[in-house]
């Protein structure tokens, strides 16, 4: 071992994810349409591609959030990856903000789900699959529609969001 390394520690909920915060991830909103016609819409890091043959996604939504209801019954949902400009918008998803879409440009993507003006991509899913892990749900997109647009991304790491650098 390479005197580098710290001794391991027992672990806690706060060196957990200090450890996970430690992997710099791009930063996306993911919207979905209520059954209530509003929508609705969360900051999340939890985004992985899955297969490309489907093409499937996943993210992950706390139990406790909000937004967990809209998402467990939405037959569509969409991922709004920020570029480094949006980070305003990073924050408004990732906050108890009550109207996080007032007075926000986005209009319904081709599935119905909120597509985010300004977004750097967007991937428009049908839900796939929904499994409980943890105090999460994990939902699976089956990606039907996407949208790509030059520019450089949000980026996040180690409790704060960053820049790339050239």
């Amino acid at each position: 071992m390479s005197s580098s390394h710290q001794k391991n520690a027992a672990l806690t909920p706060a060196l957990f994810r200090r450890a996970c915060g430690a992997f710099a991830t791009g930063v996306a909103v993911a919207t979905v349409m209520g059954r209530d016609g509003k929508p609705h819409g969360l900051t999340v890091n939890s985004f992985t591609s899955v297969s490309l043959h489907p093409p499937l996604v996943l993210i992950c939504i706390g139990h406790r959030a909000a937004t967990h209801g809209p998402f467990s019954t939405a037959p569509h949902f969409a991922l709004n990856f920020l570029d480094e400009t949006q980070r305003e918008l990073s924050e408004r998803f990732a906050s108890s903000h009550p109207a996080r879409f007032e007075g926000l440009h986005w209009s319904p993507g081709a599935t119905g789900a909120p597509v985010l003006e300004g977004a750097l991509a967007v991937l428009e899913c049908e839900t796939w699959r929904r499994m409980d892990a943890g105090d999460h749900t994990v939902f699976f997109g089956l990606v039907q529609h996407a949208l790509v647009r030059e520019g450089r991304p949000l980026v996040y790491f180690a409790g704060g969001y960053r820049r790339l650098a050239d």
